[in-house]
């Protein structure tokens, strides 16, 4: 294992962090826009294979549990190149299935190690990074997971539209360099960031009776909980290439170019999600003044973000591409209708509005795990907030296409689409009061941490006096 740390070996470290949260994501966000060819392929409806990405948003997120256990409590680096070469066995599966069944159990496979990428990797992160700069930080290894997700939304829809398998093979070649180079990374001590524990060495590790302490401090509850209904509303967002490839198909257009202009559609009204940089700046700025900082720019986000989303899913939107085109010629033409296009634009401007606000939220909500907690409960308390994300994603997943289905009644498509995603935006509104009660607690128990470990260290500095 390597351990040398100096500057630029840390960067390097990062960023091989970094590709890796994102390309769990990639992997993720590859099944939505090709629910119509893999349905087809294995003679199923899309219903059962959208049961494939609700079982992997579940699956993640209960293996995350475990795989953060033994992280906390054991050597990281292991357990993450583990968690990687189990979801790249399970991706490559999946493109190569022959069989639905297959198709769904490689998707297990995957999902069980994607659960440990995210949580491990966390903990190391907030190893790496020092309060003062967190949520810029968290920021960037947030929006990589963003990012992620919409490169799988593309590379789905611009790699598969004529041949699913071939971007699942695509992204397991990926994940195996990743992990070559998550060989060479700098193996974090545990606690290097906080100024508490500077020049001691914390060895400290998660035990089972810790979990009462966690769910004590007030903070770590909401924080856990408020994601089950803010993934219920962003779960529903998986759906957009869906939505958009509807909008395509009522105007006329083929199956394939459908599936291209969802997913460019879909890719480039989520990029807004780049701007989770300013939410994390403005948390860090704000927390100085107060230890409610980072909690209320989270609430005001998500609560502000609703209205634009509604907007987004009514606005019209013509479409005009060239049917039958390869994805090259397809992704030029949407581009150009950015500009040309004054529906396009205004879908634009507020999907990236709506975005941006929601994207507050990712950053803090790291930060805040990493401010309140010690080195050794981080990866654990992550892991829980992601089970119940996990649960309200799935559900989000999974309600919104029954709600399609009831809605198609009185709302042919894409109607019945626009007014299910609107919905489930109202999901967004307990996150936000759950993250105004936890600036309410966050302030104590951010001191009572500090205590914690400023004894620690007294305790190290003792033992090497004596």
């Amino acid at each position: 294992m390597t351990i040398w740390g100096g500057a630029a070996h840390r960067g390097y470290s990062v960023v091989v962090f970094v590709i890796l949260a994102s390309l769990d994501n990639v992997a993720i966000g590859l099944v939505p826009p090709l629910y119509g060819s893999i349905a087809t392929t294995f003679d199923v409806s899309e219903a059962k294979v959208a049961l494939a990405t609700t079982a992997m948003f579940l699956i993640s997120a209960v293996a995350s549990v475990a795989w953060a256990y033994a992280g906390d409590r054991t050597n990281r680096k292991p357990v993450l190149l583990a968690g990687t070469m189990i979801w790249v066995i399970g991706t490559a599966w999946s493109g190569l299935s022959g069989s639905y069944p297959e198709f769904l159990l490689a998707q297990v496979v995957a999902a069980i190690g994607l659960g440990g990428v995210a949580s491990v990797s966390f903990s190391v992160v907030s190893d790496l990074i020092s309060p003062r700069r967190r949520g810029l930080a968290m920021s960037f290894w947030g929006l990589s997971q963003g990012v992620g997700t919409l490169a799988g939304t593309m590379l789905g829809g611009l790699l598969g539209h004529d041949d699913w398998r071939r971007p699942f093979l695509a992204v397991s070649a990926a994940g195996v360099v990743a992990a070559a180079a998550y060989l060479l990374t700098y193996d974090v001590p545990r606690g290097d960031s906080q100024p508490e524990l500077a020049g001691i060495e914390y060895d400290e590790r998660i035990h089972r009776d810790d979990l009462p302490k966690i769910l004590g401090r007030r903070t770590n509850v909401w924080l856990i909980l408020q994601g089950f209904s803010a993934q219920i509303a962003l779960g529903s967002l998986v759906w957009l290439p869906v939505l958009f490839r509807s909008r395509a198909e009522a105007q006329g257009y083929s199956a394939g170019t459908a599936v291209l202009v969802g997913s460019v559609f879909a890719t480039l009204f989520q990029i807004g999600g780049a701007l989770s940089i300013l939410g994390g700046l403005i948390g860090d700025r704000l927390q100085r003044r107060t230890p409610r900082g980072r909690a209320l720019v989270a609430a005001v986000g998500v609560l502000a973000a609703v209205p634009f989303y509604v907007v987004l899913f009514f606005v019209p939107m013509r479409i005009a591409v060239p049917d039958g085109a390869g994805a090259g010629t397809v992704l030029r033409a949407v581009l150009a209708e950015v500009v040309t296009e004054p529906t396009v634009g205004a879908c634009l401007a507020t999907a990236v509005f709506a975005l941006a606000l929601t994207s507050a939220n990712s950053p803090n909500w790291f930060a805040m795990i990493a401010d309140v907690n010690p080195p050794e409960h981080r990866g654990t308390v992550y892991s829980l907030g992601n089970l119940v994300n996990g649960v309200g994603r799935a559900s989000g997943n999974a309600l919104v296409g029954a709600a399609f289905r009831s809605l198609a009644c009185g709302f042919p498509p894409p109607l019945n689409y626009a007014v299910g995603l609107a919905g489930f935006q109202l999901f967004f509104v307990p996150t936000g009061i759950m993250y105004w009660l936890a600036s309410r607690t966050v302030a104590q128990d951010m001191a009572d941490t500090h205590a914690a470990l400023l004894a620690a260290r007294a305790s190290a500095t003792e033992s090497t006096q004596t």
